[in-house]
């Protein structure tokens, strides 16, 4: 075994340790200190280890881990964002009675949400993305309110209704090979297949889903402001990228699908523009952060769309550092949403200024990450309708961004007058620093512009007008009245017409003690997926 394939295996083996050994009681005493412990392996791999490769075990049961350019900038991100956040949980869960629990749905969710960034075969993928979905419901559903209820039933059931549209592709794609089969192997057998177009409509169901696609994005403005600060952080941040480097896999974007691409391009642009018209309504920053957050996985389905439609060979390290730069920009900035609310008058004043160039940064503020990865993600839209209505969705990411800000002053006036929590400040502070800093390290390298480039009158100005109309457009809603849409939009209208969901709900509260037994639970999860994993293994 090499390094690089003992580094791939560290990576995913030792957070599934760590939730074996909270078995002991000693151990789940301690259990908030594994936190930030578990990602440091990821990291390690992806900057040691790209390119490298480990098999696990022979055909049928095989088990192929690599990490190529995209998974290795999404695990270095999700890696960076799950130690900082898990320093952050050591004080924020701190005095929560509950906090062993947490802990536990917190190291399958880094595993699984690891694991799907450095797997290479179908059935392992399959595997691990079942795992980050399935376990994230323990942090959604966590702090065990009404709302938290609802928003993990509401979560799970959509949930696994993306596992089954990626069940149903997989097995198609698994058709006729020997074995488990790589996932290259499989995506080079698509464009001959007789069911091309239904493979790709379920792939773009199942990712989408995760992704939080209009309008199957109803989990998350439900879900973000329920869970636990450091939670939504990765929720937000970590766990909506798996929809993103499964369609990067698994989407045949070098080949050149004009009208495939226009379909995940309209997707995408609906999305964005929906999401900032519902979150510019909204009153809590998580939520409005949520809805920020369908907005921008909205513009990455239409850069994978744009370079689809092409057959461009630049899509997916495109498509991946825009995910980068929103995984590190989002998880600090649910972080900085904590720290406002658990300090008041005595936080240092450069707190909301830090916030306020972070969330202009996701509209693309001249010289922050956002502008790199606009710039690079723009290369691929050309010059017509499509790149100007990609400006356009950067202008209401300004829009949504400032009434974010405005909707964080009012919290940062109500929140307890409290001293920072040092413990919180430099996790915070950390993460903010890295989602500055990482996108420029990485220039060159993935886009190949010169940061020098990003210094010129064409970058500067491309990635200025939009703010403008962005900062034009909230002077002018700021003084009308908005209508109050609830939380959940969609999801809100189908409760009031379905009387079926609100039996569901009744169920679940039954369930409820049941499944918030964390070893019952952990144990009936990991049987769920391993089961899953094993027919998609012996599929014919």
């Amino acid at each position: 075994m090499t390094g690089a394939g003992l580094l791939l295996a560290i990576t995913l083996a030792l957070p599934l340790l760590m939730v074996a050994a909270c078995i002991k009681p000693w151990v789940r005493a301690h259990a908030l200190d594994l936190l930030p412990l578990a990602p440091l392996p990821g990291l390690a791999t992806a900057l040691f280890a790209p390119g490298g490769a480990l098999v696990l075990a022979p055909d049928p049961l095989r088990m192929v881990l690599a990490l190529d350019h995209p998974g290795a900038m999404l695990l270095g991100g999700a890696a960076i964002l799950w130690t900082f956040a898990g320093l952050y949980a050591r004080s924020y869960m701190a005095d929560d009675p509950k906090a062993a629990r947490f802990a536990v749905w917190w190291l399958l969710t880094l595993a699984g949400s690891l694991g799907v960034f450095v797997v290479a075969d179908l059935a392992s993928f399959y595997l691990m993305f079942a795992l980050v979905s399935l376990s994230a419901f323990g942090l959604v559903s966590h702090e065990g309110t009404p709302g938290a209820d609802r928003a993990g039933f509401i979560y799970m059931t959509l949930a696994i209704l993306g596992e089954a549209f990626l069940l149903l592709a997989f097995v198609m794609l698994a058709t006729g090979a020997q074995g488990n089969p790589l996932i290259g192997e499989a995506l080079a057998s698509l464009p001959g297949s007789p069911w091309e177009g239904t493979i790709i409509i379920l792939l773009v169901l199942g990712f989408g889903l995760k992704m939080g696609l209009v309008p199957l994005h109803v989990w998350m403005p439900l879900a973000h402001p329920v869970a636990p600060m450091p939670a939504s952080a990765a929720l937000s941040g970590i766990v909506v990228k798996a929809g993103v480097i499964g369609l990067i896999r698994f989407l045949p974007l070098d080949v050149g699908l004009p009208d495939w691409g226009a379909v995940l391009m309209a997707l995408g642009l609906v999305t964005a523009f929906y999401a900032v018209l519902i979150g510019i309504t909204q009153q809590h920053p998580k939520t409005v952060l949520a809805y920020s957050t369908v907005s921008q996985m909205g513009f990455i389905a239409t850069v994978l769309g744009a370079g689809m439609a092409m057959g461009s060979p630049l899509t997916a390290d495109f498509a991946a550092y825009y995910a980068l730069h929103h995984m590190l920009v989002k998880g600090a900035l649910f972080l900085g949403v904590g720290v406002v609310a658990t300090s008041g008058a005595h936080r240092p004043i450069w707190i909301l200024p830090v916030c306020a160039v972070l969330a202009l940064s996701l509209a693309g503020l001249p010289l922050t990450s956002g502008a790199l990865a606009k710039y690079a993600a723009k290369g691929l839209m050309g010059d017509d309708l499509v790149a100007a209505l990609a400006s356009l969705a950067a202008a209401g990411s300004a829009l949504l961004m400032l009434h974010f800000l405005q909707v964080l002053a009012g919290f940062s006036r109500a929140a307890d007058d409290t001293p920072a929590d040092p413990d919180l400040l430099l996790p915070w502070a950390a993460t903010a620093a890295a989602s500055l800093i990482v996108p420029w390290m990485l220039l060159r390298t993935v886009t190949g512009y010169a940061p020098s480039t990003m210094f010129g009158f064409d970058a500067l100005w491309n990635a200025a007008w939009p703010l403008v109309i962005g900062g034009l457009l909230y002077l002018l809603l700021r003084r009308l009245r908005l209508p109050r849409i609830p939380e959940g939009d969609i999801v809100v209208l189908a409760e009031a017409a379905t009387p079926l969901v609100a039996r569901l709900g009744a169920a679940l509260e039954r369930a409820d003690g049941f499944l918030r037994q964390w070893p019952v639970a952990g144990i009936a999860l990991v049987a769920i997926v391993l089961a899953l994993g094993a027919a998609l293994r012996l599929a014919p």
